[in-house]
């Protein structure tokens, strides 16, 4: 009788900072059920070339990877998947206001204003 492995769980693409899934907790928690999480993506856009996208997600779209870190569920678009891929969202609290910022190991660089990145898309496995 064969025994089957146990299935090791594939890394998620994209995972938040303790921070960021509070931040987004609290934003859902004011959304009054009227959404299961939070989309996430990138447009192309801005002097960098490229810009992140974040919005609330009413309902999954087709292809989307869905993933759930630390109690928020994060849906991503098909078309963004590779930029994203070992990107760390966090949530920053500084003088002048509080903001989401990525950690994408994929960016190459950004403009001055830090609005847009360039990114490169990882490497298929």
């Amino acid at each position: 009788m064969e025994t089957q492995k146990p299935k090791r769980e594939r890394p998620k693409p994209v995972t938040f900072t303790d921070a960021a899934a509070a931040r987004v907790r609290e934003i859902m928690a004011g959304a009054e059920g009227k959404y299961l999480g939070v989309r996430v993506g990138v447009t192309n856009g801005g002097c960098a070339g490229m810009s992140y996208t974040m919005d609330y997600a009413a309902d999954p779209k087709p292809f989307e990877e869905v993933v759930e870190d630390k109690g928020v569920k994060i849906f991503i678009d098909p078309k963004a998947i590779l930029f994203l891929i070992g990107t760390q969202m966090d949530f920053v609290q500084e003088k002048l206001g509080a903001r989401f910022v990525f950690k994408n190991p994929n960016q190459t660089a950004a403009c001055g204003c830090g609005e847009s990145v360039s990114i490169t898309p990882a490497a298929a496995h």
